[in-house]
């Protein structure tokens, strides 16, 4: 018995032999009824017979022919079963391969810069699809290329749209910090005012940073460009310079190299992200520890902080997402609340070649590891660029408070102020030229007599202290904190020139390799 949807080709058509059986048995069963009939109806059975033998061949003989166009029938069936089976295989393997290897491609094609039309060209049609479905293939392959490069024309434009606005925020935050400057040297008499400028312009190198961060994401360069070499110690303090809690980063041993000058900004913007992620996700009573040793692919940065550990799986996503950042920025990857130091960082390190790793730190948090490749490092410059000595910062050591200088003979009829020049260069235990302002100093005035004494001269000023590491720490605390500092003859709070002030230190690095351009 066949059922109905039972494929036909499971049983084999009878032999031409088996339907002559039926005629036979007829026949004998005939001649049989003749013998034992009486001799009066012989003929009669004997025609009943050969007739009924008769209709039985022809049954056998219809059954026979039937039987063989059934077979007939049954075998075209089954090869179109084959035929379709294997139709179907090859449309399957054609169908994964290009959703594996011809849709990837063309994409991979369409994304750097090939158009839709191109593309298509490239791809050779498969000889074992029919061409209805090759069609239909194409068609499906168009579309999605088209798609992507709609939303590549999109990510772009809006990617533009970043690199627009951040350009502007940090031609405003340029100006701002120049006019900062111009603010500092102006009002530097005036310590409290001073120290405020300080904070001002502390918040504006943290707003240059993000707009710096938003345009690294949109697939452009970070603002600032470097022409000579910087040593890596300046950089490390550039990079502390650009975060909120800097005071929280203890600057350690440091490589005596330098970094050649396409690779400084970029370098001191990861870093900074690094270093915000490692004050930013840790307690805010504990310290960040800041290194850099050489080894041998390079210089390797290590940032360890003591914040929360990082589980094996947190360690994988992160990788991810500094991976995943490499290859592009999407608006949709940022989310409600968006977290760019990664992405900045990912993009960062696959443009530059940085090795970024996460593992878990000594002191119960991450330790972050940057290295730098050999390839952009260099001989620490020498003087006349930017340049300091890697040591580790001593300390603050205490103020102490100047003692004023003895009036200067001055002739009887000069009752103006005399300006002493204080224009001389100096350079701090970094390294690092700094400039002393000229401030008028105001000379008491003196009774005119008729013949004037000359005045006895004084004891010989004391000379004034070198300024010693980490004054800069002490001054800025103290201005946080309101407590007044002690102010020289000269009319310059100790510890507070420009380039003693964290964010300050990046713009003596600056104008430090400015000189030497």
């Amino acid at each position: 018995m066949v059922f109905a949807g039972a494929s036909p080709g499971g049983r084999r058509p009878a032999s031409a032999l088996v339907w002559l059986i039926p005629p036979a048995a007829m026949a004998a069963c005939a001649a049989f009824a003749v013998t034992v009939v009486s001799a009066g109806a012989r003929a009669t059975v004997a025609w009943c017979g050969a007739a009924a033998t008769l209709a039985v061949a022809l049954a056998a003989a219809e059954s026979a022919r039937r039987g063989r166009l059934i077979g007939r029938l049954r075998a075209r069936a089954a090869e179109q079963d084959a035929a379709y089976r294997q139709r179907l295989v090859d449309q399957e393997v054609e169908t994964r391969r290009l959703a594996q290897e011809v849709l990837p491609a063309a994409v991979e094609r369409l994304q750097r810069g090939a158009e839709v039309d191109a593309v298509m060209k490239t791809i050779e049609p498969s000889p074992v699809l029919d061409p209805d479905f090759e069609s239909a293939h194409r068609a499906v392959l168009r579309t999605v290329l088209e798609t992507v490069r709609a939303e590549e024309d999109l990510r772009d434009a809006a990617g533009r749209a970043f690199v627009n606005i951040a350009r502007r925020v940090q031609a405003i935050t340029h100006q701002q910090a120049m006019d900062m400057r111009d603010m500092e040297d102006k009002h530097g008499a005036a310590p409290e005012v001073y120290h405020d400028l300080l904070h001002l312009d502390h918040g504006n190198a943290l707003i240059g940073r993000l707009a710096d961060s938003i345009s690294v994401l949109g697939g452009s360069r970070p603002g600032r460009q470097w022409r000579n070499p910087v040593p890596l110690y300046n950089v490390l303090r550039g990079a502390m310079s650009r975060i909120l809690e800097y005071r929280r980063v203890d600057l350690h041993s440091v490589a005596d190299v330098g970094i050649v000058g396409p690779s400084v900004e970029p370098l001191i913007h990861a870093l900074a992200e690094l270093l915000d992620n490692a004050t930013r996700y840790s307690p805010p009573k504990t310290r960040v520890h800041l290194t850099a040793v050489e080894v041998q692919s390079g210089v390797a940065v290590e940032i360890e902080d003591a914040g929360v550990g990082l589980s094996e799986e947190s360690r994988r996503r992160t990788e991810y997402v500094l991976e995943q950042a490499g290859t592009g920025f999407d608006l949709d990857d940022l989310g409600e609340t968006p977290r760019l130091g990664l992405a900045v960082v990912g993009r960062l390190a696959v443009k530059y070649r940085f090795q970024v790793s996460l593992r878990p730190s000594a002191y119960g948090g991450v330790r972050a590891v940057l290295v730098v490749p050999q390839d952009v490092i260099c001989p620490t410059p020498a003087p006349g660029g930017a340049i300091a000595r890697a040591q580790k910062l001593p300390p603050p050591k205490p103020i102490k408070r100047a003692e004023p200088y003895p009036p200067l003979p001055t002739n009887a009829n000069a009752t103006g102020p005399v300006a002493h020049d204080h224009n001389g260069i100096r350079h701090n235990t970094a390294g690092l030229p700094q400039r002393r302002r000229r401030m008028p100093t105001v000379t008491p005035p003196i009774r005119i007599q008729a013949d004037p004494e000359p005045a006895p001269a004084g004891p010989p000023a004391p000379a004034e202290p070198p300024v010693q590491p980490g004054m800069w720490l002490a001054a800025f605390t103290k201005a946080v904190s309101g407590e007044e500092d002690p102010v020289d003859t000269s009319g310059h709070p100790h510890g507070a020139e420009p380039s003693d002030t964290p964010h300050a230190w990046d713009n003596a690095v600056d104008n430090a390799s400015d000189k030497g351009e």
